[in-house]
């Protein structure tokens, strides 16, 4: 039990996992096309709907299939090594250090006007010296995460509280019966995989199974317990926005969180508001960090290829996994745009969690697994299916050059698993 965390240090990281760049970002690309406020709450609802139904998906695999790993373990066993090893791969490239390059952007894009320092440098700051952080001891990493996440959720709360008492000359506000049409749309959809990203990270806690005490216990109260506090907060701020600034200083904005504290409380105001919210993403890129360099140590434990990686220093911490991942996400921060890196990177790991949740239906098969019961099986899941399905189709339709793209990085991974074959070949040889 010495190391291990807690449930409620297990909750923090997934709260720190989800609330981070979508929810302060998304609304923007939204707006571009999803205009009317049923269409919005929709999405979002729908967002949460299928963030709860993959939380007790992952609730009852993680609690079967013990060890740290996420998806990259539960495919591994469930279905066979080569879709592991891609899910893995995809943790690696993108699962992980994309989400990390988009915080950091989006860190800096809050912050560049204030500091007068380019934002690709601010973002690149931020993923050195928070991985810098990472790399010597679970315990104070579990303490910055439990107090982040605190003053995080704290500092959203306190933004919908007064949001809401706060009147606004104009608004965002649109009740009409538009929405029946806005639901259909192509663009629906798309607004779709902005907010399934938004609330991507609900898994978080599946990927520190092995620091984590008393599994059967904590990992389904941290990930359903954070999957639905986050969910209702995701639901009220975005009425929040709308309901503070005019729809055309909205769209295609990236710093939506900024624009609308800057109309709430001035410039000044506007500007603490700003670095809060900075300082979470901080919290955000923090969680990740640890997060996904446990997934990288796994695969280091299991393959040839990867077998440095997964070399820890005295504390148990796997530095070089973590390393990596820094230099990945400083590669995206430089090489893309914050649009490009979500859209490529939310295609695979929506196939990735779907191919996840589908696994449920092969584990329940086995008698001999015991923990957790996902209720209502199998209802969560297939609506977690159908709603990834229809996104998956979209991205193809709608964006499929960087659905290709994503394609591409899986390519790439099935070379690197051909590789490791014959190296390890060579070694029995």
């Amino acid at each position: 039990m010495k190391g291990k965390i807690s449930s409620r240090a297990a909750m923090a990281v997934v709260i720190a996992n989800m609330i981070g760049t979508g929810v302060f970002t998304s609304l923007g690309f939204q707006l571009t096309s999803i205009t009317n406020t049923w269409s919005i709450i929709f999405l979002w609802s729908l967002g949460a709907i299928m963030a709860i139904s993959g939380a007790l998906s992952y609730a009852e695999l993680g609690t079967k299939l013990t060890r740290s790993g996420g998806e990259y373990h539960f495919l591994s066993i469930v279905y066979n090594k080569f879709i592991g090893y891609l899910s893995g791969w995809a943790s690696l490239t993108v699962g992980f250090a994309a989400p990390i390059a988009l915080a950091a952007m989006a860190a800096g894009a809050y912050t560049e006007r204030y500091l007068n320092l380019n934002g690709k440098l601010i973002a690149s700051l931020l993923i050195v010296g928070v991985s810098f952080f990472h790399m010597f001891n679970l315990k104070k990493s579990s303490q910055f995460q439990n107090i982040t996440t605190f003053i995080k959720v704290i500092v959203i709360l306190a933004f919908i509280l007064i949001g809401l008492f706060t009147s606004s000359e104009v608004s965002s506000f649109d009740w009409s019966n538009n929405w029946q049409n806005e639901i259909f749309l192509p663009s629906f959809a798309i607004s779709l995989v902005y907010v399934s990203y938004s609330f991507s990270g609900w898994n978080a806690a599946s990927y520190i199974v092995d620091e984590i005490k008393d599994v059967n216990r904590n990992l389904p109260i941290a990930l359903i317990g954070g999957t639905l506090l986050v969910s209702v907060l995701y639901l009220v701020l975005q009425i929040i926005f709308l309901k503070q600034v005019p729809i055309f200083q909205l769209k295609g904005q990236v710093e939506i969180g900024q624009i609308v504290a800057d109309t709430i409380f001035g410039s000044i105001g506007g500007k603490i508001i700003s670095s809060l919210i900075a300082f979470m993403l901080i919290s955000s890129i923090s969680a990740m960090v640890w997060v996904g360099s446990r997934v990288t140590k796994a695969m280091a434990e299991d393959y040839k290829l990867w077998q440095p990686l997964g070399k820890v220093n005295k504390n148990e911490i796997p530095n070089r996994a973590i390393i990596l991942q820094a230099l990945i996400s400083l590669l995206m921060v430089f090489t893309g745009s914050f649009n490009q890196v979500l859209t490529y990177s939310a295609f695979i790991l929506q196939l990735f969690v779907s191919l996840t949740v589908l696994s449920l239906f092969f584990i329940r098969k086995n008698k001999d697994l015991t923990g957790y019961k996902s209720p209502l099986f199998p209802i969560p899941q297939l609506i977690f299916l159908l709603i990834s399905l229809w996104i998956l189709i979209y991205l193809l339709v709608e964006q499929p050059m960087e659905s290709l793209l994503g394609i591409g990085i899986l390519l790439l991974g099935a070379l690197s698993f051909i590789l490791n074959k014959k190296i390890e070949s060579n070694n029995q040889s």
